[in-house]
């Protein structure tokens, strides 16, 4: 359940135990959703004075990535801490980048956009499939990590001065 009663959260706090599901409406058609099941949320809700509610817990899923050198697709986990702060419509923190706006008039808190934006956030930009990966050849393009090619790759010239100091000369 990523849904609360404000009014309820006003008079205590509460223990989040939710999925953002994969097939919830939430999602645009662009974004990295998770696999499976979806975004575990776990953490508290409480108030944190009038019209302000304060969310810590943990975000947590599998989502695929692209390796950045070979392109083929690397399943990654995700497990992030969240603090979020939620602040109705009208007070001066509510217009701040950092703060999650509620609506006016809202009877409900919707964690669910706020726990979108973490998702993607948290989820890295750059995956590998493993630290040692050689990538696609420019050459020709294939996988070397699994074909060697017979390429000759040309060193550009302007690199030479590093290639000393990474190689030296005996």
């Amino acid at each position: 359940m990523l849904c609360f009663d404000i009014r309820s959260l006003e008079a205590r706090a509460e223990s989040v135990e939710g999925l953002l599901s994969v097939a919830d409406p939430v999602w645009e058609s662009d974004d990295v959703r998770p696999l499976r099941d979806g975004v575990h949320v776990h953490g508290r809700l409480s108030g944190a004075g009038h019209g302000r509610f304060y969310f810590s817990g943990t975000l947590a899923g599998h989502a695929i990535g692209e390796c950045r050198r070979c392109l083929i697709d690397v399943e990654l986990s995700v497990l992030e801490d969240v603090q979020l702060l939620f602040a109705e419509a009208g007070l001066d923190e509510a217009d701040e980048d950092d703060v999650v706006p509620i609506p006016p008039g809202a009877r409900e808190l919707d964690m669910r956009p706020a726990v979108r934006e973490e998702w993607l956030l948290a989820v890295p930009a750059f995956a590998l499939c493993r630290e040692d990966c050689k990538g696609l050849c420019p050459t020709c393009g294939v996988d070397r990590n699994s074909v060697a090619c017979a390429c000759v790759t040309d060193l550009d010239d302007r690199w030479a001065g590093l290639r000393e100091v990474r190689e030296p000369s005996n």
